[in-house]
């Protein structure tokens, strides 16, 4: 199962993810292919997309629409060629002209290849609770809801 990635190389590997994502920027996207394989798969709460320009245009995607976008790892798991990250990732809006440091705590499933790039990638996070209760309209929709469901 992990042949062609030895402990080492995996936990290497997991570190250069690591860093990529902590100083992200729209100038390191063009090293993207470095971290990622061609086919790689990626899905989130909003995405669900194959291969490395669909994946660069999420995070270009990104860029456009927030005010200093950041990940910050908190906490990192390997197993194998399976990895786990803990994250927070730190923006303000632009949309809404929002001084306010907005924070979404999640996680990462990451799969690596044979090489040490990510095969698969997929984070969890709570749309609701995480992004949606801090829009200006419909966060208090949002909350009234959270507040009848939990009644």
């Amino acid at each position: 199962m992990n042949a062609g990635l030895t402990p080492d190389a995996a936990r290497a590997s997991l570190e250069r993810v690591c860093t990529f994502y902590e100083t992200l920027s729209p100038k390191s996207l063009v090293d993207i292919g470095a971290l990622y394989t061609a086919d790689a798969r990626f899905k989130d709460p909003f995405n669900e997309v194959q291969g490395v320009p669909a994946i660069s245009r999420i995070f270009e995607h990104m860029f456009e629409s927030l005010h200093e976008p950041r990940f910050v790892v908190t906490r990192r798991l390997l197993d194998g060629r399976q990895a786990f990250l803990v994250w927070e990732f730190r923006f303000r809006f632009k949309r809404f002209d929002s001084h306010t440091e907005q924070v979404i705590r999640g996680g990462s499933h990451l799969e690596l290849a044979a090489d040490g790039r990510v095969a698969g990638h997929r984070d969890y996070w709570d749309a609701a609770e995480e992004l949606y209760e801090k829009l200006p309209a419909i966060g208090s929709l949002m909350r009234w809801l959270r507040r009848r469901v939990n009644q």
